[in-house]
Parts: C-alpha cells; structure tokens; sequence
C-alpha cells in the first residue's frame, strides 16, 4: 500500500514540502501525490528525482494529476 499526500489546493512551495517530508520519513518506498496545477506537478517530480525516486506514473484527469514516485 502507497502512502497518499493529497496537495490539491496547495501552491508551491507546500506539495513539495510535504513530499520531501514524506520521502525523509522513510516509511513508505511507494508514494503518490496529487496536485491540481501543472507548476506543482512538475516540481514535486523534480523534486522526488533529486532525492534518487524515480517517476512511476503520472495520471492525469483535468486539472488534477496523480504522481506515482517510487525509491
């Protein structure tokens, strides 16, 4: 089971934050984030690559994406 942060509504630097948070943790090696605009997405993903995580999947549905990360 894949811990779930859920940053819709959030503007950066917040959904980054709380992935960094999440990733320092260590709990989980699967984690999915979902934000509501593209400049979240994006940087939650650089983010997530620069702690060694690799990008799963990113699902789309409107303004909102679904970002899968796995370390």
């Amino acid at each position: 089971m894949s811990k779930i942060i859920d940053a819709r509504g959030l503007s950066c630097p917040q959904p980054v934050l709380m992935t960094l948070d999440e990733i320092k943790s260590g709990t989980e090696n699967e984690i999915q984030i979902l934000v509501d605009n593209e400049a979240s997405r994006e940087n939650v993903t650089r983010a997530a690559e620069s702690q060694g995580w690799t990008i799963g999947q990113i699902k789309k549905d409107g303004d909102e994406s679904r970002i899968i990360i796995k370390g």
